[in-house]
């Protein structure tokens, strides 16, 4: 069989439909090198599924007061996520209606207005153009038809998403199925104690891959396996996982904990909307994700004690959280190029809760800081592999490397432009004591 490479001229829709067939072939093996050096597939996924999907993109508290802003950048996109004078948080593309330039280049601050520094077109906070010097001379031109494009915008539990699609999903609607499980935390009234960028030299999708699987977990993270069984068989920490759901309410003093929700990928309630939880037990002796196990920071929310357990949450494609009774830490992955993806975590701790007195950054931050440097090591060789001419993908483990499959079954039928063509999967085969679905 011919090897295609990423180079090749005839690189188009009829090759990659060449390869999703060829990759449907077999389910279970990793994927082809193809979907990772393709520039036809990178441009194609950015339209049928990046720019379609729920993107996690801030914590409200980065906008407390109006005029407040931050800019959301993915793909070569750039939106400004500002709190408007009526207290609404929008999402604005930063491109100028005139010749397109971006209205701003800060990261973050607050602006009673944008100005285009090109020709100095002025914009509102709501994004309404409100100056466009000279343009009285051209007939006709009204200043209300040339507002900055909106994004979709949703927001729960303090978390703020966007959606590039304008008849995208209702995202809070998906959210809400996990409020039994994220509310007791209170993360619209937490801090953020840290937040740290980890660029990777990948794909996207060997990002992400690797979120979805544990199968490396007991071979690059020792630490992490000393503390989540997450890293075993299911068979392997049963019981371990029942005695924990049977505790959870009356040692965290919160229900419904130990029930989960499975609806990714194809399962999503709408395009790009995936909302999942489970819980899952640490070790014994370990309370949170800590070295020692011992309590990192006051307990978050309604949190009265400790189960043992942590709570595993998905938001859309690209943005996890994985919740302590402590403290809770939220993973995003934002391609950059089609070779390049930046990892952000983000730590976030009671909204009360003084650093240096209640909580100690560097240990606070240590267990999932040296486990993403581990995770970067990892995927640059990975990355590194796959572009070796002679990769061949092999086959994927039935339990470990479940839910990477079913990601890369939704991607195919989402780049073919075929999604949902045939049923939903089954689920996943992580369970927890109560599954619930609706």
């Amino acid at each position: 069989m011919k090897k295609i490479l990423a180079t090749d001229r005839e690189d188009n829709l009829e090759l990659m439909q060449a390869q999703i067939a060829l990759q449907r072939r077999d389910p279970d093996a990793a994927p082809l090198r193809y979907f990772y050096h393709s520039p036809f597939v990178y441009q194609r996924e950015l339209e049928t599924i990046i720019f379609r999907s729920w993107h996690f993109a801030g914590h409200v508290s980065q906008l407390a007061q109006a005029g407040d802003f931050f800019l959301f950048e993915i793909a070569g996109e750039s939106v400004i996520l500002v709190r408007g004078d009526d207290g609404r948080i929008r999402g604005l593309i930063n491109s100028c209606r005139h010749r397109g330039s971006r209205v701003c280049e800060a990261a973050s601050g607050n602006r009673k207005t944008f100005v285009c520094p090109y020709h100095g077109w002025v914009y509102d906070r709501e994004g309404s153009l409100r100056a466009a010097r000279a343009m009285e001379c051209l007939d006709g031109f009204n200043t209300e038809n040339f507002s900055l494009k909106p994004v979709r915008v949703a927001i729960r539990y303090g978390l703020i998403f966007v959606n590039f699609e304008s008849d995208a999903a209702d995202f809070e609607a998906s959210m809400a199925l996990l409020d039994r499980q994220m509310s007791p935390y209170h993360l619209d009234t937490a801090k953020i104690a840290h937040r740290q960028s980890y660029p990777v030299d990948a794909n996207w999708k060997i990002a992400l891959g690797n979120y979805l699987e544990c199968y490396h977990c007991l071979t690059a993270h020792r630490l992490y396996s000393r503390i989540h069984s997450f890293k075993s068989l299911e068979h392997e920490v049963a019981d371990l996982n029942r005695d924990m759901w049977a505790r959870s309410a009356a040692a965290t003093g919160v229900a419904d904990l130990e029930k989960s929700v499975y609806r990714i990928f194809r399962e999503a309630p709408g395009f790009g909307a995936c909302a999942y939880t489970s819980r899952y037990a640490l070790f014994p002796g370990f309370k949170t994700g800590s070295v020692d196990g011992a309590p990192l920071a006051p307990l978050m929310g309604d949190f009265k004690g400790f189960d043992e357990g942590a709570g595993d949450f998905q938001f859309g494609p690209l943005a996890y959280m994985l919740n302590y009774p402590d403290h809770c830490v939220l993973f995003r992955y934002v391609p950059r190029a089609i070779d390049k993806t930046e990892m952000e975590i983000i730590w976030f701790v009671r909204g009360d809760a003084r650093e240096g007195v209640d909580y100690q950054r560097e240990e606070l931050t240590r267990v999932w800081h040296e486990t993403t440097l581990e995770d970067k090591r990892i995927m640059d060789a990975n990355a590194r592999g796959i572009r070796s001419h002679f990769y061949e993908p092999g086959p994927q483990h039935p339990q470990f490397e479940d839910t990477p499959k079913r990601f890369f079954d939704w991607y195919l039928y989402a780049l073919a432009g075929d999604f949902g063509v045939l049923p939903p999967s089954p689920r996943a085969h992580r369970t927890s004591a109560v599954e619930t679905t609706d």
